[in-house]
């Protein structure tokens, strides 16, 4: 039986990721972008790689059920990879809210019922989620445990009151923490989940941040981090690689930071 690649998102990184465990094996690539989608198909299966589509909005919980079952169809599902995402500079709180909270929620409960024994997840992040102050431990709690569907109805989880950046940073911070909770469940099937959180990459969102209102702090971060440059998409397909393959099999329900020191710099 094939073993199947599942990623959402077709971005600078999603595309990074995919190349790198798309050979020898089967890939089902998801975006809400039909244009998007059929580009990165495209690209790929130039490459060579065998590569099925389906046009799918993470925060719709049909579209990911559906997603699911398709790449169940396809054969063993070993690698899940969920980079699809809205920064601040995209969209407004309550898109980014429904996309980069609920989205992840959803690929996460619906993934953990058809990964392959063995199999690995893992959950673009951001830095973001790093940087924003200390959430209570209530407010942790439910964004780690509240189910999907009840999730934007928290009542900490105001699109007016947090706005763009901070809907981001809350959502970022869940990633982890659904991460985090879901490892348990994917562990009854013998899989394994973490998530990564990028630092500034050069991708279309990573240059639409520094081109954004925030440029400038963001540029003065990344300048006073102990690597001093921005990353690269293969930096964070680097780190995908090791948590997907067979060096981690001992690391599940974690997050990887993965931005350059930024963050070291800032708290130090």
């Amino acid at each position: 039986m094939n073993d199947v690649v599942v990623l959402t998102g077709t971005g600078g990184i999603g595309l990074a990721i995919a190349r790198r465990l798309a050979a020898g094996r089967r890939t089902l690539l998801a975006d809400f972008s039909e244009p998007a989608l059929t580009s990165a198909a495209e690209a790929l299966r130039d490459e060579g790689h065998d590569v099925t589509t389906l046009v799918t909005d993470v925060s719709d919980r049909e579209a990911v059920a559906a997603l699911a079952d398709a790449a169940a169809e396809l054969g063993r599902v070993t690698h899940v990879v969920h980079t699809a995402g809205l920064s601040p500079e995209q969209a407004a709180a309550e898109a980014v809210l429904r996309v980069d909270l609920r989205g992840v929620a959803l690929v996460l409960d619906e993934f953990a019922r058809v990964v392959a024994p063995g199999g690995a997840g893992v959950v673009i992040a951001s830095m973001a989620g790093h940087l924003q102050q200390e959430l209570p431990v209530d407010q942790q709690r439910a964004l780690a445990t509240t189910p999907a569907a009840e999730l934007l109805d928290l009542p900490f989880l105001s699109p007016d009151a947090l706005g763009p950046q901070g809907a981001y940073a809350i959502s970022k911070r869940a990633n982890a923490l659904r991460v985090q909770a879901a490892a348990n469940t994917w562990g009854r099937r013998g899989a394994r989940v973490n998530s990564i959180s990028p630092g500034i990459i050069a991708t279309a969102m990573g240059r639409a941040e520094l081109d954004g209102p925030s440029g400038q702090t963001i540029r003065a971060m990344v300048d006073r981090s102990g690597t001093g440059r921005i990353g690269t998409p293969d930096d964070i397909a680097d780190a995908a690689a090791f948590l997907l393959g067979p060096q981690a099999t001992f690391i599940t329900g974690t997050d990887l930071l993965v931005d350059g020191g930024v963050v070291a710099s800032m708290r130090a």
